[in-house]
């Protein structure tokens, strides 16, 4: 892959070639804390809702379940499913249009 931007120490535009491993490493404490903060908040929240986790899944949306593998890695160290919405990009922007279409889910998610 390449990556092209200004290269600070000469102010020149300047192109460097990137290995998968090479970003892999970049991400991968960032990919650590997403894991993290995942097992927290399964260790958080009611057992009725665990169950339902548990049963159905996680779904991943949003540009970071786009990275390759991440749904592998979220459930070989959760143990649970987990599956990428079909639109992950989309689904972040029509979830918050049907939240702002319906002020009392909203309402429902402050009280949470």
């Amino acid at each position: 892959m390449e990556a092209k931007g200004r290269d600070l120490v000469e102010n020149e535009p300047h192109c460097v070639t990137l290995t998968d491993s090479e970003v892999r490493g970049a991400l991968n404490e960032c990919i650590a804390g997403i894991v993290a903060a995942i097992r927290t908040a399964l260790e958080r929240i009611p057992p009725e809702l665990a169950g339902d986790i548990s049963a159905t899944g996680i779904v991943l949306a949003g540009g970071g379940a786009l990275l390759r593998n991440l749904d592998i890695r979220i459930r070989d160290e959760t143990g649970l499913p987990v599956t990428v919405a079909e639109d992950p990009l989309a689904s972040v922007v029509l979830g918050a249009g049907r939240t702002l279409e319906d002020f009392s889910l909203l309402h429902r998610l402050e009280v949470a």
